[in-house]
């Protein structure tokens, strides 16, 4: 049970200026090729969003604004991410299930995906995700 590939908090490349820095995210920098770039925005706090895995795609996201939460679980940990920094994004590899919580107001969460949407991809429903981690 679980995967090889962990959940990790990876720092993006800035550039400090007095005049405001600037994070960037290239070919080298997250470990796929990005096929798919979509934004959640004006999410209510005490709104959950997620709440599924991907069987074959890889995601980053990146708190562009504000915060929230990413709690994943990949059948036998749990764990909750604060994302607060926009120079730090999380790498979600397939086969990881998450939930997104407690947005703050303002709050942007960038997600970079490793294909386009495809609903055959996606598990929704929990135990099918424990399920799948047997076979």
């Amino acid at each position: 049970m679980g995967n090889k590939i962990n959940v990790t908090k990876m720092n993006l490349p800035i550039i400090e200026d007095p005049r405001g820095n600037l994070a960037f995210i290239q070919e080298d920098i997250i470990p796929f090729e990005i096929k798919r770039v979509y934004y959640l925005y004006d999410v209510p706090s005490t709104a959950f969003r997620g709440g599924h895995s991907h069987i074959a795609q890889s995601e980053f996201l990146i708190p562009l604004s504000g915060s929230f939460e990413v709690i994943t679980d990949d059948g036998i940990t749990k764990s909750t991410h604060v994302m607060n920094k926009p120079n730090i994004g999380l790498f979600i590899p397939t086969g990881i299930w998450r939930e997104l919580q407690n947005f703050s107001s303002g709050a942007v969460c960038l997600v970079l995906a490793s294909d386009v949407f495809k609903e055959e991809d996606y598990i929704r429903d929990h135990a099918v995700f424990l399920e799948s981690l047997t076979l």
